[in-house]
């Protein structure tokens, strides 16, 4: 039925798993496609109470799929699009909306997470309702430091503003136990405990049924919201537009488009490591 990811449900929970192992499970337009339609699906189902979310090989997910397009027309009309503020804004809206409708799912969903956990793989995992981590998962916004900013934001709300600064400023990334002790994970363990500690956590929710499930759930988002998340996403969207005219990141994007991404993610990274 799918192709970027897999679905399994039984006992009330809907066990989603990220299945482009071979990119890392990096969030192409049809993976993203494909996760939105089952999310939607899971949530108007009723044998359904929790959701799962985990990625397949490697990684949970590191990050949106920037991979270069391979011929020079698309190469050109992807300079163009972000080459003009006001499309490019729409189109990270899209991302925005996208990330949100994961955040307005009525059902909990809770992420285990492995591996790289990059980029879009941290907008992805800070939607979810509850995070557990892999003790050595490596976790961070390494574009912010030559490609814009976050296209969503959890942050502030999750870890507070000073080490949300950090994590943004930096672009410096965290271990699963070093994002537990910051309060940015609920839980890191093992990865080899990694689904197990997942499984049990969802079965336990999924004693309980699913209106009061979706009640609690929907009490603690619209204090978020209360607290200006929202409107926060479409700031940052906006601002990730903003941050993409400058000049370091086009010359990110001239690298990559000339030299391939491996080598534009080394010169982004070359003073950092």
């Amino acid at each position: 039925m799918y192709k970027f990811i897999k679905l399994d449900s039984s006992d009330y929970i809907a066990r989603i798993i990220l299945n482009r192992p071979e990119k890392l499970n990096a969030l192409s337009k049809e993976l993203q496609q494909e996760l939105s339609e089952c999310l939607r699906k899971c949530d108007e189902n009723p044998e359904v109470r929790v959701i799962t979310l985990q990625g397949e090989g490697r990684a949970f997910c590191a990050g949106y799929d920037i991979t270069p397009p391979e011929d020079d027309v698309s190469k050109k009309a992807n300079e163009l699009m972000r080459g003009n503020i006001r499309a490019d804004i729409q189109r990270l809206h899209r991302t925005a909306r996208f990330m949100s409708s994961i955040f307005d799912i009525s059902k909990p969903i809770i992420a285990g997470i492995h591996g790289h956990v990059i980029a879009g793989g941290t907008d992805l995992a800070l939607h979810c309702d509850i995070i557990i981590a892999a003790d050595d998962a490596n976790i961070g916004f390494p574009p912010v430091r030559s490609m814009g900013t976050p296209p969503t934001h959890m942050w502030t709300y999750l870890v507070g503003p000073q080490v949300a600064k950090w994590f943004l400023l930096t672009g410096d990334t965290v271990s699963g136990k070093e994002a537990y002790e910051m309060g940015l994970v609920l839980k890191s363990v093992p990865e080899a405990e990694l689904s197990r500690e997942v499984e049990q956590l969802a079965s336990k929710m999924a004693h309980i049924p699913w209106e009061l499930l979706a009640a609690n759930k929907s009490l603690v988002n619209k204090t978020l919201d209360l607290m200006g998340r929202n409107m926060m996403q479409v700031i940052a969207a906006e601002t990730d537009a903003v941050a993409h005219q400058a000049p370091i990141v086009k010359e990110f994007s001239r690298i990559s488009n000339e030299n391939g991404l491996k080598a534009a993610l080394e010169w982004r990274d070359r003073n950092f490591n």
